[in-house]
């Protein structure tokens, strides 16, 4: 391992910024309350992350100060999950989702005891907006919130089952909770859309009077109280609106929404999602290095047989090497590309255009599908080691299955931006298939200019899809026939600029070493793309036959050349053994592996790997 290549990969994948934004947190994380337990109740282990959540809260500086600072909320949300994946989910439905709601909506002084009681961790804030009816479908919740004048109250109610708040931390009655509660907002008999509302949940013995909560069937791994939440006729102070700039009251008492329509005042009303996708995304990469880390270590001492010999590690195999180095590609395309993304949403944080909408989306989507992916490959790589929660993996598995939900469900969100791309774009001009004649396989740049090509003809045939006006259909119909042209552009577009990224971060390597080995993952990433649709690329003439023929060869290539590079690779995630507690990602995994399970010998000594 090269140290100062090492460092220089550090800089570039947290954008030379780990010392002031990440290492306080990763330190924070070395405290015994996030040892590894096991045989706990699922609700002592919901508990537990309540405790360790405290803990976080407790030794960095208050949550107003790091809404203030987007890169330490990232931050925030990268390393909790690779100790405890509930903390993670506790801390940002906390601090991202309901106090950023407050904060950006409610920061006024008649609300200041909430305000502080929340910056204080007092009571812990479900962020209620999803219902069992709805689902993604927010803007259409019935949950309503109707002004009584007389008494300057709200009356919180739900009409029927469907208007139930689904998926919420309401279970923990002993927890003090103050919830963030997405409601239509009625006065005057009139429906002004759906506003945010600061409701007492639970005072840490019981539910308030009115409230109503029932558990959640069990999730794996994740221990924490999601319910299902609904409210009868609950009386809510006319200042736990938090309306912000969509509204507010006139002097005689009469609600006045700001101009504009419901569906604006509602996009401002859950603002909080757009950095909660950034969030979700650094929790999913943040999950897929550790994975890729663990997975290599354990690669590169997990001994195995081969023809003459019985010890030879495991990572040696090229079967081995192109499952976790692409990987490994793959951890590293998908941060800088979320890094790319950070950068563009820090540098315009009160207006968000169309463009950054859509780069965020997309990487929440891509970046959550990929890690899904690259977590299970780790996974099925370390054996039956990687079952086991204390090695982690298996643990990051059942994250990634709910951040692929989180802050917009992946399919939803990418058909969703697919269409806004489609219908922004006007009539695509045709795109030049790049010559493959005499082009090398591992050619970064001609495996770029292939992404943005089959990038714009799948634009284009989706816009003609759309477009077409040779038959009479509905716009549904239409949209149907599109669809999965869309998502496909949209994917593609992702993995696009995540090379370009890959790239540009190799460029920008300080070290002779540090560009090399980046290069070669550039290569990799690229590469395994174009293999995935290498049929299509072969028909467009992108690909020769005798290229596409090449390809299982050419990536076996640069396996080859990216071993001697792996670990410092992934030396650059500053993770440790002693962070991750993971036996397999020990330096003897033996040893550890002993040390947890308490194996010893026939005469009562230890086993070691020399006995």
């Amino acid at each position: 391992m090269n140290p100062v290549a090492t460092a220089d990969l550090t800089r570039l994948l947290f954008d030379g910024r780990y010392e002031e934004a990440h290492k306080d947190i990763s330190e924070l994380l070395l405290d015994p309350v996030f040892d590894p337990r096991e045989g706990l109740t699922m609700n002592e282990a919901g508990k537990l992350a309540y405790e360790r959540s405290r803990v976080v809260h407790g030794g960095l500086e208050r949550p107003v100060e790091i809404l203030r600072d987007p890169w330490r909320l990232f931050a925030l949300a990268e390393w909790p999950s690779l100790v405890d994946v509930s903390t993670f989910s506790l801390l940002m439905v906390h601090y991202n989702l309901s106090f950023g709601t407050v904060v950006e909506h409610g920061d006024r002084p008649e609300l200041k005891d909430l305000f502080d009681e929340l910056d204080r961790l007092d009571s812990f804030s479900p962020y209620m907006a999803t219902e069992l009816g709805y689902g993604n479908n927010v803007a259409a919740l019935r949950t309503e919130a109707v002004y009584d004048a007389a008494s300057e109250t709200f009356v919180l109610n739900t009409p029927d089952a469907l208007a139930q708040k689904h998926m919420s931390y309401s279970g923990f009655q002993d927890v003090p909770k103050l919830a963030v509660v997405m409601a239509r907002l009625k006065a005057d008999g009139k429906d002004h859309g759906v506003y945010p509302f600061l409701v007492p949940i639970s005072d840490g013995t019981r539910l308030h009077e009115g409230v109503h909560a029932a558990p959640c069937p069990e999730k794996p791994v994740q221990g924490l109280d999601n319910g299902v939440t609904w409210f009868d006729h609950v009386r809510v102070p006319r200042r736990n609106l938090l309306h912000g700039d969509m509204g507010g009251f006139d002097e005689d008492g009469t609600f006045r929404p700001s101009s504009g329509n419901q569906r604006k005042r509602f996009l401002r009303a859950m603002n909080r999602i757009l950095p909660g996708r950034l969030c979700v995304s650094s929790s999913a990469v943040g999950a897929g290095r550790a994975s890729v880390y663990i997975a290599l270590r354990f690669a590169a001492q997990r001994l195995t047989n081969a023809p003459g010999r019985n010890d030879l590690p495991i990572i040696e195999y090229r079967s081995h090497q192109l499952a976790l180095f692409t990987a490994l590609s793959k951890v590293y395309a998908m941060t800088l590309l979320l890094n790319h993304a950070k950068r563009e949403f820090v540098a315009a944080p009160d207006a968000v255009p169309a463009e950054l909408n859509h780069l965020i989306s997309i990487t929440k989507a891509l970046s959550t599908w990929e890690m899904t992916e690259v977590i299970a490959t780790c996974r099925e790589r370390c054996g039956a080691q990687g079952i086991f929660s204390v090695n982690r993996i298996a643990d990051y598995g059942s994250l990634l299955q709910g951040l692929v939900t989180a802050e917009g469900d992946n399919q939803v969100l990418l058909a969703t931006t697919a269409g806004q791309i489609i219908a922004q774009a006007g009539e695509p001009e045709p795109s030049a298939a790049p010559d493959p004649a005499g082009r090398d396989l591992g050619d970064t740049a001609f495996l770029l200019a292939a992404l943005r090509h089959r990038e714009q003809e799948l634009l284009r045939a989706a816009h003609a899809s759309m477009t077409d006006e040779t038959a009479e259909r509905t716009y549904l119909e239409a949209w149907n026939a599109t669809m999965n042209t869309g998502l496909g552009m949209a994917r593609v577009r992702g993995v696009r600029t995540a090379l370009e990224c890959l790239v540009e971060a190799t460029e920008g390597a300080s070290t002779e070493q540090a560009r090399t080995a980046l290069g070669l993952l550039a290569s990799l990433y690229a590469l395994t793309e174009v293999q995935r649709d290498a049929g299509w690329y072969l028909a467009r003439g992108v690909l020769t036959a005798a290229q596409v023929e090449e390809l299982p060869a050419a990536l076996d290539a640069l396996c080859v050349l990216i071993l001697p590079h792996a670990e410092t690779l992934i030396s650059g995630f500053n993770l440790s053994p002693e962070l991750l507690r993971a036996p397999i990602a020990a330096d003897d995994y033996v040893a550890a592996f002993q040390h947890r399970t308490g194996a010893y010998g026939p005469a009562g000594a230890q086993i070691t790997t020399g006995s």
